[in-house]
């Protein structure tokens, strides 16, 4: 992402931000100023008075501006990437920005909202075959697909030095491609897409693809089985050989259920909600992880802020693909309750509570590995023997 754009989008944000803070500050000053009782719903509407001019003086001078600001930068862009050409720090923080609030810049028409696209070392590849040829150092007619998970850039697949991926892929005489994309959108939405840029891919590639192999971490995981889910008619699928899942959260992820117990909570006083909707703020990639869905019906017609009992069907992989799927525990053990930090072990492997498995595995397909955290997951030489072992 050049310069100039990403000083264009940080710019909006933070003018956006003010805007929000304004709104929250306006609607506490409101219930307090009408004694609302502690439990129940708060009154409708703006500030009365003197505290409603300031705020909407504030909001008003706020938009202003924000055009002014907008239009200087637009006219400076050119002069700004040249200044300072993008580098992997910023990539890195564009990314976790994507993942949090990544819904809201692509909403917003915000110039820091990323698109999917194919990349190898970090650049972009081209979706045209003669282009690719000249690009890809040797085409394989294997390729090694990576899919990264939340908040995460395909950069960072390497970790300490150490990148799974390149590893495999010179193993197995692959070529590696890696996806790049918004984590912050719908896990259903990036699916689709997914599925239509592996279709496009393999059209495009210079040699008739043989195999496909792919390697997801954490939610990377739900976009690539969200993809399967709706690749109807396509052929990339029956070339997929195998798939390994190294963190996924195949079941959801408690951290995000906490976040939506503080949802519920902070609603139940006039007090405290116009707090708790900063918590609303958090992109609809991050509330899919609470229960792992993959679907446009896993999400579609509910409020996805309110507390729910719903939990998505789990679809079997299909049965031609070897499936393996890696999990992390902070302990000692590897147990099944405490989990990577993240991810509980029962969910990276598809379990549920009462032992049974939602996910057909390839036999001795799954590993747990004591004292390794999420992020160990990526480079830790214990997961790279069992990736030696199990793709083949």
């Amino acid at each position: 992402m050049k310069t100039g754009q990403t000083l264009r989008g940080a710019a909006r944000l933070a003018f956006d931000a003010v805007d929000g803070v304004t709104h929250v500050v306006e609607d506490m000053y409101r219930n307090i100023a009408a004694a609302s009782p502690p439990i129940g719903e708060a009154p409708t509407g703006s500030a009365r008075g003197i505290a409603g001019f300031v705020h909407a003086t504030i909001r008003g001078i706020n938009g202003v501006t924000r055009e002014s600001v907008d239009l200087v930068l637009g006219q400076l862009a050119e002069s700004l990437d040249d200044i300072a050409p993008p580098g992997p720090g910023r990539e890195a923080v564009v990314s976790a920005l994507n993942g949090v609030v990544g819904d809201y810049l692509l909403s917003s028409d915000n110039p820091l909202a990323l698109e999917m696209q194919w990349r190898q070392f970090g650049s972009p590849l081209p979706m045209d075959r003669d282009e690719l040829r000249l690009r890809v150092d040797k085409p394989s007619r294997h390729l090694l697909i990576t899919v990264h998970g939340l908040c995460m850039n395909d950069r960072q697949w390497t970790r300490n030095g150490h990148n799974h991926a390149a590893y495999q892929a010179r193993r197995l005489g692959a070529t590696q491609v890696d996806l790049f994309y918004n984590t912050g959108r719908h896990i259903s939405h990036n699916g689709r897409d997914l599925a239509r840029q592996l279709e496009a891919l393999i059209e495009a590639w210079p040699t008739k693809v043989k195999s496909i192999r792919i390697l997801a971490h954490s939610m990377g995981g739900l976009v690539t089985r969200s993809a399967l889910l709706q690749a109807d008619a396509m052929r990339w699928p029956d070339l997929v050989s195998q798939i390994a899942f190294l963190g996924t959260p195949h079941l959801g992820a408690p951290l995000e259920r906490g976040g939506n117990w503080v949802d519920t909570l902070g609603r139940l006083s006039p007090y405290t909600a116009p707090i708790a909707r900063l918590g609303w703020l958090r992109s609809a990639g991050i509330t899919d992880l609470r229960h792992g869905f993959t679907r446009d019906s896993d999400w579609q017609g509910r409020d996805r802020f309110e507390r729910s009992q719903h939990r998505p069907e789990l679809t079997p992989l299909p049965a031609h693909i070897n499936a393996i799927a890696a999990a992390g525990t902070l302990g000692a053990r590897r147990t099944h309750l405490l989990g990577d930090g993240l991810v509980p072990v029962n969910s990276a492997l598809g379990q549920t509570q009462d032992g049974r498995a939602a996910m057909a595995w390839a036999e001795t397909g799954t590993r747990v590995f004591a004292r390794m955290n999420h992020w160990d997951l990526l480079d830790d030489p214990r997961v790279t023997t069992f990736l030696d072992e199990q793709l083949n």
